[in-house]
């Protein structure tokens, strides 16, 4: 293995330099091993004598140079001013055989000088639930941060009542933030916002550097970010994933799904979904969540002034609605299962949603049920799952006949819906029972759901028990930002 550290070498005075401080009595509970190969990892790192040392930070690998990033953002629409990594620490970058680097960044690694009023920890609840979020998120083809080891100790960090530490090691192409910029944008140091965006360019987008002028490689570098977001957050859209801390410090610069708090898989179709019981307001409610990207990606122009005009940079943003919604129109004719495009997709949809809104219907089970419908009049599972049969014929007849002109037979049709409508996805549920074994110290449950969610749209007969919808103690468990 080879670890280096550009960000220590090529961006001095944007961090600060220090060593993880261990959990006592640190040890490994969970690692990923499909990450761990994807990694090049040998598999004696995560066994004895190693284990507990490397991944509490205890033993640094060669190469490795921690750091605390500095940033700041604006937090549920207000400035927030100096934030910075407050609990997590960037221990290197890894060279893989294929060319391609990855960071490590150790969360719940103890105090740094941007910890402000917390403690630098993480219990062992979220942390979790951020392994199982990035890992349900990747292997349904989301950008995604991912989820390489879980730690966990018998030290105590206060919450709203003490609870287990733990540590989560995650895997990221880069962990460049909006805040990043909005950072050094508000402290007047135009010039190491010129580095953090050539920093950024040259590691993530070296074919821009091709433009040998800076004002259209800084515009078609600004451009890609703006779609890229628009893009990722169609994707949540379309499984109904709602993030539920998007400020600006948690959004990604290379677009991947970053900092997973008090997230939801939406389960009863609801538009207004708040998936965090501390956003009072309804700011990140899942049909937020578009406008709240480009509310965003505009405090992200504004810190890129000093490199473009404002002209260039509001007709960049011009194009975020356009792309956001011709992927999203994309990856839902795909749900619905149609290859061709026609004017009344979109009023299709929306009778789908308004029948689901109405009746609560289970929106990955109504999709994944949907692939069954055939084109001639028949009986089918979905009537299984509403109490307005009216309602949904009327539905039906009309996506009959939309199916009608498609070329595609009907078991063509179910298998590629079945390619893109998962039958499993991370229920706030199954999460908590996960957590409950946990801190039990056992795994089991962890790594049996996690097992399931890296095939969430194969039959997988051995977890049909994780398909279902959730008990009633399950459908209306509140998560907060407290991690």
């Amino acid at each position: 293995m080879m670890f280096t550290s550009h960000w220590a070498t090529e961006l001095p005075n944007t961090y600060t330099e220090l060593a993880p401080s261990p959990l006592q009595g640190a040890r490994l509970l969970y690692w990923n091993q499909a990450l761990a190969d994807e990694l090049e990892l040998p598999h004696r790192l995560f066994l004895p004598p190693f284990a507990n040392r490397v991944w509490s930070g205890q033993h640094l690998l060669p190469g490795m140079r921690p750091l605390a990033q500095v940033y700041s953002g604006h937090q549920f629409g207000i400035w927030a001013g100096q934030l910075g990594d407050g609990r997590g620490i960037l221990l290197g970058e890894q060279q893989l055989s294929s060319g391609r680097r990855v960071e490590w960044h150790l969360k719940g690694a103890g105090l740094t000088p941007y910890s402000r009023m917390g403690d630098g920890r993480a219990v062992l609840r979220s942390s979790v639930r951020e392994f199982l979020a990035s890992e349900a998120l990747h292997h349904l083809g989301i950008p995604t941060s991912r989820a390489l080891t879980l730690v966990t100790s018998q030290e105590p960090v206060y919450r709203e009542q003490p609870e287990r530490g733990a540590m989560l090691l995650r895997i990221s192409d880069s962990h460049l933030r909006f805040g990043h910029f909005e950072h050094f944008y508000q402290r007047g140091d135009f010039q190491q916002l010129k580095n953090l965006a050539d920093f950024a360019i040259r590691h993530h987008w070296p074919e821009l550097l091709t433009i040998a002028e800076e004002q259209p490689r800084y515009q078609a570098w600004f451009g890609d970010i703006v779609g890229r977001t628009a893009q990722l957050i169609a994707q949540w859209q379309s499984v109904g994933f709602a993030h539920g801390v998007m400020n600006t410090d948690n959004m990604s610069l290379l677009s991947l799904t970053l900092d997973y708090g008090p997230y939801g898989f939406m389960e009863a179709f609801d538009p207004g979904y708040i998936c965090n019981h501390s956003d009072h307001q309804g700011r990140y409610s899942f049909d937020n969540q578009p406008s709240i990207g480009l509310w965003n990606l505009n405090r992200l122009a504004q810190s890129l002034t000093p490199l473009l005009s404002a002209e260039i940079l509001q007709q960049q943003l011009a194009e975020y609605e356009s792309v956001l919604m011709g992927e999203y129109s994309r990856l839902m004719r795909a749900k619905l299962g149609l290859r061709q495009q026609d004017a009344g997709d979109n009023d299709l949809l929306l009778g789908l949603m308004e029948l689901m809104q109405h009746q609560g219907l289970d929106f990955t089970r109504t999709f994944r049920l949907l692939s069954e419908v055939r084109r001639e009049v028949a009986p089918c599972r979905l009537q299984d799952e509403i109490l307005d049969h009216p309602a949904l014929d009327q539905w039906l007849q009309s996506y009959r006949q939309r199916l009608q002109r498609e070329t595609v037979s009907d078991a063509q049709r179910k298998a590629a819906m079945d390619q893109v409508n998962p039958k499993y996805i991370l229920r706030n549920y199954l999460a908590q029972m996960a957590i409950a074994a946990a801190k039990r110290d056992d795994p089991e449950p962890l790594a049996r759901l996690h097992h399931c969610l890296q095939q969430p749209f194969a039959e997988q007969p051995e977890y049909e028990d994780l398909a279902g919808l959730p008990p009633d103690w399950g459908r209306h468990l509140e998560i907060s930002c407290s991690s």
